[in-house]
C-alpha cells in the first residue's frame, strides 16, 4: 500500500482530523527519518510503511488527550510523539527534550526543512530541561515513578502527562506519588501488533 493511502486510511480510521498539509509534511518527516536512519540508527523500524503505522498512527493516536497550549516531548528520539503531534496541532508551542547528540542533530534538521515553527529543540537530560508545559508526552522512556521524579518540575499546575506505553504494570501504576490522579486510556492502532495504551497523569 502505498504511504500516503496507508496515513488517510489509518487517520480515518482513528477518526483524526489533521489541518491542511498536515499529510504531506508527516510524509515527508517519514522520509528524513528513514535517510537518516541508515547512518544515525535512530529507530529499529527500517520499513517507512511500517514507520507510518508505528511512528505516525502511535503517536497521533494521543492527540484526543493533548492539553493547553504548550507540550514538552521527553526523551524525544528521533522525534516521537512530539513531531508528528506538532504536525497536527501548529497552534502549540512543542519543546523537543533530549539529550543523545545524534538524535538531537535530526531533530534540529527536521525542524529546519520540514519546517515547524512551533517547535524547539532542548538538548538536555530531562533533569536538567526548564518551563513549565500543559501537556508532557514521554514514549518508552522511563518508569511512572521515574518519569515524575525527574522531570515533574516540568508539569503545569493544571497539566497533563501522557505516558506511551504497551501492557502496563499493575505495580508501576501503584507506585505513582500520592497527589496525582491516574487513568488509562485503551488505543487502537491501525497496522500495529499488541496493547497499546496512553497513560494520562495529573495532580489530583
Amino acid at each position: 500500500m502505498e504511504l500516503d493511502r496507508k496515513l488517510a486510511d489509518g487517520l480515518a480510521a482513528m477518526q483524526l482530523a489533521l489541518p491542511a498539509g498536515a499529510q504531506h509534511k508527516l510524509l515527508v518527516y517519514i522520509d528524513l527519518l528513514a535517510k537518516w536512519n541508515r547512518t544515525y540508527n535512530l529507530t529499529a523500524v527500517r520499513d517507512p510503511g511500517e514507520m507510518v503505522s508505528r511512528h505516525l498512527l502511535d503517536s497521533l493516536a494521543v492527540l484526543p488527550y493533548m492539553h493547553g497550549k504548550s507540550l514538552a516531548d521527553l526523551g524525544s528520539g528521533a522525534g516521537l510523539p512530539g513531531i508528528p503531534l506538532a504536525i497536527a496541532r501548529p497552534d502549540v508551542a512543542v519543546t523537543l527534550v533530549e539529550s543523545n547528540g545524534k538524535k538531537a542533530r535530526f531533530l534540529r534538521e527536521a525542524v529546519r526543512s520540514l519546517p515547524l515553527s512551533n517547535v524547539t529543540v532542548d538538548q538536555a537530560r530531562v533533569q536538567d530541561a526548564i518551563g513549565t508545559f500543559d501537556t508532557i508526552t514521554a514514549r518508552a522512556f522511563a518508569s511512572l515513578p521515574n518519569m515524575l521524579a525527574w522531570a515533574g518540575h516540568l508539569l503545569a499546575p493544571n497539566g497533563r502527562w501522557l505516558a506511551l506505553k504497551g501492557r502496563v504494570d499493575p505495580a508501576e501504576l501503584g507506585a505513582v506519588p500520592r497527589g496525582f490522579r491516574v487513568v488509562v486510556h485503551e488505543l487502537r492502532v491501525p497496522g500495529t501488533d499488541g496493547g497499546r495504551c496512553v497513560v494520562e497523569l495529573a495532580r489530583a
